[in-house]
């Protein structure tokens, strides 16, 4: 308990530090006003709303790699976000949540696809342990075998699983 009331402290004291530096100021901050432009998709999705809407999620991309291309946009009202089903979320979502998976989708994005390729890259582990994240990823339609030994991230994942990696950043 001492501890954090000494971190307490100590952040107080940085915050106070702060403040007098920058010079205090009274009343209300006004954040500066975004240059014109830089919410496009914000502004565009907001005049395609009913005025009564909760709202809406929209992401889009567009990818270029591994010599194809990936134009992709998609869209929810958030009423329809919160009333749908998440309870086969959770599978789909802890396939991304391992190292390893996580390089296989990028190397196999960027042209690695084949079994054996994949293999030659010693951090993924063992054959065995290489199958078993293939097969996992499979199955929760992050990949799909495109066959002999081959897979590609679905199409319709690419821009999905690059606006999850987005959003996972800070």
């Amino acid at each position: 308990m001492a501890d954090v009331e000494e971190r307490l402290a100590a952040l107080e004291a940085q915050v106070a530090a702060l403040v007098e530096r920058l010079g205090a100021t009274t009343g209300p901050v006004t954040p500066e006003a975004p240059a014109e432009g830089v919410f496009w998709a914000l502004d565009g999705l907001k005049q395609r709303l009913p005025a009564e809407s909760a709202g809406a999620v929209l992401y889009t991309g567009t990818v270029r790699v591994a010599g194809r291309s990936y134009d992709w946009q998609y869209g929810r009202e958030v009423d329809d976000l919160l009333a749908g089903d998440w309870a086969e979320l959770p599978g789909i979502l802890s396939a991304l949540g391992h190292p390893v998976r996580l390089r296989l989708l990028r190397e196999i994005l960027t042209g690695r696809q084949g079994t054996a390729e994949l293999a030659d890259i010693e951090e993924l582990g063992t054959t065995g342990q290489l199958h078993h994240h293939l097969r996992q990823l499979t199955a929760a339609g992050w990949l799909h075998s495109t066959g002999r030994g081959r897979y590609a991230v679905p199409a319709e994942r690419v821009v999905p699983l690059l606006a999850i990696l987005t959003a996972a950043r800070r």
